[in-house]
């Protein structure tokens, strides 16, 4: 619980950065990305949510489900975090980004422009996800309705060295954010 008699700490004049979620449909990228969104706004940091529903929808479009149409959606994505963060926003992106080599490239773009960037894995069991099912994929995939399901039916490389892992299937959103949270603030990106 907040303590209204004292001053809420402040995110504002912190550098931009790049925070990527990736991790299976229904691991909770989104979720935990909206709650930090939410949590930093608060404490006036400038903080954008690039969803990857609402950037397949508007900046991918064109783009199917091949894999190379999965990491021009990366890259594209991944520029326009990019962008944001030099900019000094605090670019929040929950995308799946199936594949290491497009992640590990978005990362090298950051690098070459000086920009912070962190990945973290949304860890949680298939078997969770599909329980969860908030889009319904799981079960379209298993009506045979849908195929090229992210880890189903279509491959998921984990991270080999996410500067953050959550285990959404052991912690709660909330405790995932206090954890996202700290980890801003270890990288000089937050006020603790």
């Amino acid at each position: 619980m907040n303590d209204p008699s004292r001053p809420a700490a402040s995110c504002a004049g912190f550098p931009g950065a790049t925070v990527w979620l990736t991790g299976l449909p229904s691991a909770g990228k989104s979720t935990i990305a909206q709650a930090l969104a939410a949590r930093l706004r608060a404490e006036a940091r400038r903080t954008e949510v690039l969803d990857g529903d609402d950037m397949r929808g508007l900046l991918s479009a064109d783009l199917g489900f091949s894999r190379a149409d999965r990491d021009a959606n990366v890259r594209r994505v991944g520029l326009v975090a990019e962008l944001l963060a030099r900019n000094g926003v605090l670019a929040l992106v929950p995308v799946i980004a199936p594949y290491a080599q497009a992640r590990d490239a978005v990362r090298e773009r950051h690098e070459r422009s000086g920009t912070a960037y962190l990945e973290v894995h949304v860890a949680a069991p298939v078997e969770v996800c599909a329980r969860r099912d908030v889009k319904g994929l799981y079960a379209r995939q298993r009506e045979g309705l849908l195929t090229g399901l992210t880890g189903v039916d279509a491959p998921y490389e984990e991270p080999s060295r996410p500067d953050l892992r959550l285990d959404t299937d052991r912690q709660s959103a909330a405790e995932s954010v206090v954890a996202l949270r700290a980890l801003l603030i270890d990288r000089g990106l937050c006020t603790p």
